[in-house]
């Protein structure tokens, strides 16, 4: 009878147990949610050109499988005018994440020479900032034969 007793609690013990998440759910659930940028720089060579374009705004929303990104300028446009000068950049597609290694599948982009092509990023989460790096490869949009290496700061919106 005791024997039994220590059996049972020994198993309901393991039932109780919950498997710890894998590093990448814990990664991909600090990742989803949206993105405020904050900075964009590219290097090419020894010469930094700074993406963040001033008087703009840009967002990034992940969620479980797709991301998409919206851009646009903040002043208001006077007239219709004015209206088609006004910056607006839009994006989007699905994503894969094995561990902090983030690969982009631009799917639908404004700027369509960029649709269909991948970009991928290393990640690095601290607190409510995400910072992504990667090297975008220009060729293959049609820019050129350089390659530059994007790194892009976000903070994360809160409700």
């Amino acid at each position: 009878m005791k024997k039994t007793i220590i059996l049972l609690f020994s198993c309901l013990s393991l039932l109780c147990c919950k498997p710890s998440a894998p590093k990448e759910d814990s990664i991909k659930s600090k990742l989803t949610g949206s993105w405020l940028l904050l900075s964009s720089t590219a290097t090419r060579k020894d010469t930094v050109i700074h993406n963040d374009v001033p008087g703009t705004k840009m967002i990034k929303i992940i969620n479980d499988t797709h991301f998409s990104f919206l851009q646009h300028t903040l002043e208001v446009a006077p007239d219709s005018a004015a209206q088609a000068n006004r910056l607006f950049v839009a994006g989007g597609g699905s994503y894969d994440l094995t561990g902090n290694h983030y690969t982009e599948h631009l799917e639908f982009c404004s700027a369509q020479a960029y649709e269909g092509n991948n970009f991928e990023f290393d990640l690095e989460i601290k607190g409510d900032t995400l910072i992504q790096t990667g090297i975008e490869k220009l060729k293959d949009i049609g820019a050129g034969e350089e390659n530059q290496l994007l790194m892009e700061k976000y903070i994360r919106i809160k409700n």
